[in-house]
């Protein structure tokens, strides 16, 4: 029984040693400009990793051909068919390689230490677009975020843990949604408002949640702003006719909407001490892989590689009715909504190229 307690209490007293090492090596990360402690992501489906598999909807994606080729070729609940931004954005920075759900996700220490994604498919500034499809709305995504916090202080102490919340860096990637399902597919917001004033509520809302996010503690923001919204295989079925074009109208829409957003995050940084919110231009990256895709080795920009590819996004992308295409490597979207993980890895490796040393 003396020896079994000894190897016990050696045990124990490793474990310990690892842990303060782990919290240890954060905290070096940190003092470096380029590695932040952590990664903290906000966001819809674009960034989410698997949060909605843990709420009631109906937009889900944790079940094949989802995640075909993520490791392991598992369906986690990312809206790809492999890594999506949050991943790459971690990686890239020296973080992690996968920044995980914060629901429905067994998390150790050292996913805390690290960083989470709160993100829902399906989310937007503006609150009714999340409320639509019965998932979190950004509101539900800083409550769990005040939750985490908690859990953060527990881990590391007190000290540590505000250390990391105002050192680590910030993702918000949403918009999309408010767009193209709230103002253009249905009419409850579009009766309400003309697109001019819709869009002046989703830049005031989103600022009114950058605001929260700072006095939660955060400090360094990258704001991503919406992609060309009407050329997503999705709205080109909708509203673009016969040949399925590019929507004019709904790209024009997306310049705006950045635009302003842009407007309202220099505002900010002016009001809010001691911030850096940063806008990150997706649009114009995103559009000029659709517009010049033999460029970067793509074939197909018109539709998503997952069953026809026209109307194909979650519950109707899966393995028995809509089977994916044989050559993803050749397609600039996985379903109808959202790219590929090649195409999204073009992407944030232009992204960190352009903002990265900003963003530090």
């Amino acid at each position: 029984m003396g020896s079994k307690c000894l190897v016990r209490a050696a045990f124990t007293a490793l474990s310990l040693m690892i842990f303060l090492l782990e919290i240890h090596q954060v905290l070096s990360k940190s003092s470096n400009r380029t590695v932040p402690p952590a990664i903290i992501v906000f966001g819809d489906s674009i960034v989410d990793p698997g949060n909605n598999n843990a709420i009631d909807t109906m937009i889900k994606c944790n079940f094949p051909p989802y995640g075909k080729d993520f490791a392991g070729h598992k369906a986690t609940g990312r809206f790809s068919n492999g890594k999506v931004p949050g991943d790459m954005i971690a990686s890239q920075l020296g973080v992690k390689e996968y920044v995980p759900a914060y629901l429905g996700t067994q998390l150790d220490d050292k996913d805390l230490l690290t960083g989470v994604s709160f993100a829902s498919g399906a989310c937007g500034y503006d609150p009714l677009t999340a409320q639509l499809m019965s998932v979190l709305t950004l509101d539900d995504q800083l409550n769990m975020f005040e939750e985490y916090k908690k859990k953060l202080k527990a881990i590391a102490g007190e000290k540590t843990a505000d250390h990391i919340i105002s050192k680590s860096m910030y993702i918000v990637m949403t918009g999309t949604d408010d767009l193209a399902n709230t103002y253009f597919t249905t009419p409850f917001r579009s009766v309400e408002y003309d697109l001019a004033s819709y869009i002046k509520f989703v830049v005031q809302s989103a600022s009114s949640f950058f605001q929260k996010l700072y006095r939660s503690g955060a400090r360094k923001i990258g704001v991503v702003g919406v992609p060309p919204i009407g050329c997503l295989p999705s709205q080109r079925t909708n509203a673009g006719g016969l040949e399925r074009e590019c929507v004019t109208s709904y790209n024009q829409a997306a310049i705006v909407l950045n635009s302003e957003l842009s407007k309202e995050i220099e505002r900010l940084n002016h009001t809010l001490s001691g911030s850096k919110i940063v806008y990150i231009d997706m649009y114009t990256p995103f559009l000029d892989l659709i517009q010049r895709p033999s460029s970067y080795g793509f074939e197909v920009t018109s539709r998503g590689c997952c069953g026809t590819g026209i109307f194909e996004v979650t519950l109707t992308c899966n393995s028995i009715t809509a089977p994916p295409c044989e050559d993803v490597s050749k397609y600039v979207f996985w379903d109808t909504y959202h790219p590929t993980e090649r195409a999204y890895d073009i992407l944030i490796r232009k992204l960190m190229q352009r903002y990265g040393s900003t963003l530090n």
